[in-house]
């Protein structure tokens, strides 16, 4: 996993090994005040923190924050831009929090009554005094900061690659009809667990067979809509290399949350493509040598809504390991 802040500081624990790993989100909404923050009352800890919790054996980061929050005040939305990590002790030892901005737009919370039994939306100068832990503060100022800057509000555009297809060695038809393998099958529904954290309504993908077998899941579990692109094949990049560049600056351009599903080849020619719509140091965190992704892996690119085709933050993801 990669993005412009998602490597945990641990200056004050030095090579200290981290025993609990959680995720979580900073719920935001923007109303006639300005930009609020949502805290949650836990009875446990008679504490006030963000919704977050422990990540479930065969689960991706990602996926944890987004169960989380659904389950802890009732939301389910797609996760926005990564804010940076926490480290802090508790009774087993060194414990580290990922976080993600989440956008609250009029949805009704509910929370659990167990885990939560209260809410509050304030200011962000607000929940700096009422949060329990002063470490949870570190994620709070980079929201803020990112709201000022006009990079809070965005929408992903995610690449993925096609999961693990079978060896075209032992394939003799039609290179496009060249079928997933076993583990990519697999894959492909992990991948459609994944691609739920951002809820894309569109899929544009390559038509070849083993792309379409990718998404193919996703597209059950949520009746997003998809569309063939001849420019997302191998043979097509190899041909005209422009065209695939061509597609993704039509999508950067409609400015509508989609994943783009296609093969290794044309990954450079993807990226590089992204990769002007960027700031150097988010750009310096998209991969830049062959394979680029691994079979299944993807790149969520945040692009922001108020800075169009701005990308401000990039994650990497790699959903299913065999």
């Amino acid at each position: 996993m990669a993005s412009d802040i998602l490597v945990a500081d641990q200056t004050d624990h030095p090579r200290e090994a981290v025993a609990v790993v959680a995720a979580g989100a900073l719920p935001w909404r923007i109303n006639s005040e300005g930009l609020e923050v949502l805290l949650i009352h836990r009875p446990r800890y008679d504490d006030w923190s963000w919704p977050k919790g422990k990540i479930d054996a065969g689960e991706t980061l990602p996926e944890c924050a987004a169960r989380e929050v659904q389950e802890e005040i009732g939301l389910d939305a797609p996760l926005g831009i990564p804010l940076p990590p926490i480290h802090y002790r508790v009774a087993t030892g060194l414990k580290v929090v990922h976080y993600w901005a989440v956008h609250v737009n009029g949805a009704r919370l509910v929370p659990d009554g167990k885990e939560v039994d209260r809410v509050v939306w304030c200011a962000p100068e607000t929940a700096a005094g009422l949060l329990s832990n002063p470490t949870d503060v570190v994620p709070l100022e980079y929201l803020r900061a990112a709201h000022g800057r006009g990079d809070l509000n965005t929408w992903p555009l995610i690449v993925v690659r096609h999961a693990k297809a079978k060896p075209r060695s032992s394939w003799s038809k039609a290179e496009g009809e060249r079928p997933l393998a076993a583990t990519g099958i697999r894959q492909a529904q992990a991948v459609s667990r994944l691609l739920q954290v951002w809820k894309p309504p569109r899929v544009v993908t390559s038509p070849w067979q083993r792309c379409v077998s990718t998404v193919a899941p996703y597209l059950r579990a949520t009746g997003a809509k998809v569309k063939l692109v001849e420019a997302l094949t191998e043979h097509r990049h190899a041909r005209t290399p422009k065209k695939t560049a061509a597609a993704i600056e039509s999508l950067l351009e409609k400015a509508r949350p989609v994943a783009v599903c296609t093969h290794r080849p044309a990954l450079p020619t993807i990226l590089g493509q992204l990769g002007k719509h960027m700031p150097g140091r988010v750009r310096a965190l998209l991969p830049d040598a062959d394979p680029y992704l691994s079979p299944g892996e993807l790149v969520v690119c945040h692009v922001a809504i108020d800075n169009r085709r701005r990308i401000v933050a990039v994650e990497q993801f790699k959903p299913f390991d065999d």
